[in-house]
């Protein structure tokens, strides 16, 4: 079981598998001014309000919420009769034009629709937050950072992470040397598996059979900018991460909650290569298991770096420190491998780093703590929009680390050793560029 979740209103821990139970014409772009720092309420409109959105909104009901939009209506139905007074809506873009009260969204539909629907609200002017991974594409994540800086919005990526106590002492443990220069990372996930099953399908096909659309569903809208398929309950609701025109699987679900921390203590930005290998490759969805493996050139004063990422029930190697009577934590993990050191962190997104063996950890003076410590994920962000420090994860940081995720499944989908060139957005391979975006169902765009 994931251990726990920030919670905006209290310091109780929420459960991560609770989190998951439980373009219109462009606008011309528009910056509006911060909320007045202090400001009692937010403005908050939610789009994807019946999913993960609803989780989003219990951690945001201290603001005014006023405005909900969701492809289904019967799924959102919980939302809707907890916020009587919001405005109701189907299609984003029509709600972000009607209301004009609007100060804040949060984007919570399928990874398919991050990019359009953040890129809307921001030239409307409105800051953002938006689920984890940004986008689904490398070409979207970049764009959509690049939106967000221009217009002077505050944002924020839903990889929780970011905001736990462990996080910062990765980075401040690191960054004071405790175990020296950092060469090697391993991360892992056991999505799309959890306890020996699938938790969403992937390595399977598109099924043939076209049952009717539910009457509270607007499938059309649910499917956006994808290209058509006909219905059927193997997408949704939350059974689409695995398939290619949705979603990015397990590195694109938890790869962004579990490196995170990887990337803020070791500055990283774009990789250099990017390399992979998995279980059979299908032409509908991901595959049951992926190897991932980035390196990374050097920064400031950080050797070159090489990251290996592993889902699908797959570990890394044992490490020599681990004692002898102690196992591997299979659900989420990371290690550091320091020239003198390895941190463990048994969890997910970067919660109770230890040093290994434990007889180190009983040692080890901590140094000083040195950032500043979360509010709260979603407090972050709502302090933001009112004039407040950038959000943690704002897409400067979750835009560059989306991409290379991204990237990842790129080399999963294409099963070649990818060189990347950040500036010009090309890995110099024509099969693996074309996955870097694809081109929209008419009637959307960025």
């Amino acid at each position: 079981m994931r251990k726990h979740e920030f919670d905006i209103k209290t310091t109780h821990a929420v459960t991560r598998r609770s989190f998951l139970k439980t373009a219109a014409a462009a606008a011309p772009l528009v910056v509006l001014p911060h909320v007045a720092f202090g400001q009692s309420k937010l403005n908050i409109a939610v789009i994807g309000a019946g999913g993960r959105g609803s989780e989003d909104l219990q951690q945001l009901d201290t603001e005014n919420i006023v405005a909900l939009c969701d492809v289904d209506q019967d799924r959102a139905a919980g939302a809707f009769k907890k916020y009587p007074n919001a405005k109701r809506y189907t299609d984003f873009r029509v709600m972000l034009e009607k209301e004009k009260g609007i100060e804040a969204v949060v984007v919570a539909t399928p990874d398919h629709t991050h990019a359009v629907a953040a890129m809307a609200a921001i030239k409307h002017g409105k800051h953002v937050y938006c689920e984890k991974p940004l986008t689904r594409t490398v070409r979207e994540a970049r764009l959509l950072a690049k939106a967000a800086r221009e217009a002077k919005v505050a944002t924020q990526m839903g990889n929780q992470g970011m905001a736990f106590e462990g996080n910062r002492l990765i980075n401040e443990w690191i960054w004071a040397g405790a175990i020296g220069p950092v060469r090697e990372v391993h991360g892992w996930s056991d999505r799309p598996t959890h306890e020996g099953k699938l938790f969403w399908a992937q390595g399977v096909e598109r099924p043939a059979e076209t049952p009717p659309v539910p009457q509270t569903l607007d499938w059309d809208l649910w499917l956006g900018l994808a290209p058509f398929r006909p219905y059927n309950p193997a997408y949704v609701p939350f059974a689409w991460r695995g398939w290619w025109d949705f979603g990015s699987g397990g590195l694109g679900d938890m790869g962004i909650h579990n490196l995170a921390p990887v990337w803020s203590a070791l500055k990283l930005g774009a990789p250099a290569t990017v390399e992979s290998s998995s279980t059979l490759v299908y032409q509908e969805t991901l595959p049951l298991a992926t190897l991932v493996h980035y390196e990374f050139p050097a920064r400031e004063d950080m050797p070159p770096v090489r990251l290996h990422w592993y889902d699908g029930g797959m570990i890394p190697p044992r490490p020599a420190e681990l004692e002898p009577d102690r196992e591997l934590n299979r659900e989420d993990g990371l290690l550091f491998v320091g020239d003198s050191g390895t941190i463990l962190v048994e969890g997910w997104g970067g919660e109770s780093p230890r040093l290994i063996p434990e007889s180190r950890m009983k040692d080890f003076v901590r140094p000083p703590k040195t950032l500043p410590r979360s509010t709260g994920h979603w407090a972050e962000w709502v302090a933001a929009c009112k004039g407040g420090e950038p959000a943690r994860s704002n897409f400067d940081f979750a835009g560059p680390l989306t991409e290379a995720v991204l990237l990842g499944i790129v080399s999963v989908r294409t099963g070649k050793r990818l060189t990347w060139d950040p500036k010009n957005m090309t890995t110099g391979d024509a099969q693996a560029d074309a996955y870097l975006h694809y081109q929209y169902r008419d009637g959307w765009s960025l």
